[in-house]
C-alpha cells in the first residue's frame, strides 16, 4: 500500500517537473537540486504519516483481536455516570473517570449532566469539559434549561440528547446515536410523569416510538434509555415495559444510587437509580446547611452545591456485538 501510495506522488511530481520545464527557472540545475529536495521532502513526510496511519489501525485490529479470539467473543463495555452535581460533580469525573475508562477498558461513557452547572442545568462549556475527561455522550432532565443560555447551545451539540416526552418547542434531539467499536448505540432520554413538576407526555408510548425509528431507519446494535423520574414504581414499570427491546434502561434523578442492579427476564440491564457523582457530605449534592433550613426549619434559602471529598456512582454495562446485555453492575469511585 505505501509503495503505491508513494509510487503516486513520484509521477505527480515528475509530471509537474515535466510540464515546467519550458521556464528557464525550472532549467537550472540548482532549480531542479530544490525541486528534488522538496519533492523528497514531501514523500518522507508522507511516509511518516502513513506508518502512524497503519500502526494505529495494527493497534485497533490488536485491541479487536483481544476481544473477539482471546475473550471469546466481541464485547463492548458501556459506562454510565449519575447525575454530575455542580462543579464538585465535575471534578470528581475528572479525577476519576480517566482511571476507571483505563482499569475497566470502558468503550462508551454516558454522562447525566442536567444539575452540572451549579446544580441546576447545563452549558456548553461545561459539555466540553466533560468530554475531555473522557465523556463520550450526555443526557439530561428537567432540568435540561435552568440555564437559559442552553436553549440556544444545546442546537449545536450533536452528542447531548434531552427528554424526548416533553413539548416539540424545546431544543434539542430526541434521541442521539453514538458509533463505536464499530457498533451503533442508540440514546433516549425521557422524563417521568409523576411529582417532577414539569408537564411531559407519556414515556411509554415516546419511548416505543423512538425505539422503533432507532431500530428501522439507524440501525442501531443497542439502545439505552435514561429514564429522568421520581417514583421507583415508575421507573420499574417502564423497566418492565422494555425488557427484550433495549439494552438498557437506567433510572436517573433521585440521586441515591440503588441496589437492584439485575437483567430483567428478557435481557434488559435494569436500575431504579445509578446514583450521583458529587459531594459526599451533602443531601443529593446539595450542602448540608442549606438543606437542613429548608426542610427542618421551614426558612427560606437558595440551594446551593456542596463540596468537599467526592463520588462519582454509576453502573458499566457489558454487551456482545449483537448489543445484547451480558452483565450490569454498580460502581462508586471515591477522590
Amino acid at each position: 500500500m505505501f509503495s503505491k501510495v508513494l509510487n503516486v506522488v513520484h509521477t505527480t511530481l515528475s509530471d509537474l517537473l515535466h510540464n515546467h520545464q519550458h521556464l528557464t527557472a525550472i532549467q537550472t540545475p540548482l532549480a531542479l537540486l530544490s525541486f528534488r529536495l522538496i519533492r523528497f521532502h514531501i514523500i518522507s513526510k508522507i511516509n511518516n504519516v502513513l506508518q502512524t496511519l497503519f500502526l494505529n489501525i495494527l493497534s485497533i485490529k490488536i485491541s479487536l483481536y483481544d476481544k473477539i479470539v482471546l475473550t471469546g467473543g466481541f464485547s463492548v463495555k458501556i459506562c454510565f455516570i449519575g447525575d454530575v452535581v455542580g462543579m464538585c460533580g465535575r471534578r470528581v469525573v475528572k479525577n476519576a473517570l480517566p482511571s476507571l475508562i483505563n482499569n475497566e477498558s470502558i468503550d462508551l461513557v454516558i454522562c447525566n449532566a442536567e444539575n452540572a452547572a451549579h446544580g441546576l442545568g447545563c452549558s456548553e462549556k461545561i459539555i466540553n469539559e466533560l468530554m475531555f475527561c473522557g465523556c463520550d455522550a450526555f443526557t439530561l432532565g428537567n432540568h435540561s434549561f435552568s440555564n437559559y443560555d442552553f436553549l440556544r447551545q444545546i442546537t449545536s451539540l450533536t452528542n447531548v440528547v434531552r427528554p424526548a416526552n416533553i413539548t416539540p418547542s424545546w431544543p434539542g434531539a430526541d434521541y442521539i446515536v453514538i458509533e463505536k467499536c464499530g457498533i451503533r448505540t442508540g440514546i433516549i432520554n425521557l422524563l417521568g410523569q409523576l411529582n417532577m413538576g414539569i408537564a411531559s407526555d407519556n414515556p411509554f408510548d415516546k419511548g416505543e416510538e423512538l425505539i422503533q425509528l432507532l431500530k428501522d431507519n439507524e440501525h442501531c446494535d443497542s439502545i439505552i434509555i435514561d429514564f429522568h423520574a421520581e417514583t421507583t414504581s415508575e421507573k420499574q414499570a417502564l423497566g418492565y415495559y422494555f425488557d427484550g427491546m433495549v439494552t438498557a434502561v437506567i433510572g436517573t434523578h433521585t440521586h441515591v444510587q440503588t441496589s437492584d442492579s439485575r437483567l430483567l427476564p428478557g435481557g434488559t440491564a435494569f436500575i431504579t437509580d445509578c446514583g450521583m457523582t458529587g459531594a459526599v457530605d451533602s443531601v443529593l449534592g446539595m450542602d448540608v446547611e442549606t438543606s437542613l433550613a429548608r426542610l427542618a426549619y421551614k426558612l427560606p434559602r437558595k440551594y446551593e452545591p456542596a463540596d468537599g471529598p467526592g463520588f462519582m456512582n454509576g453502573v458499566i454495562i457489558e454487551t456482545d456485538n449483537y448489543g445484547r446485555c451480558t452483565g450490569i453492575r454498580r460502581f462508586t469511585e471515591y477522590e
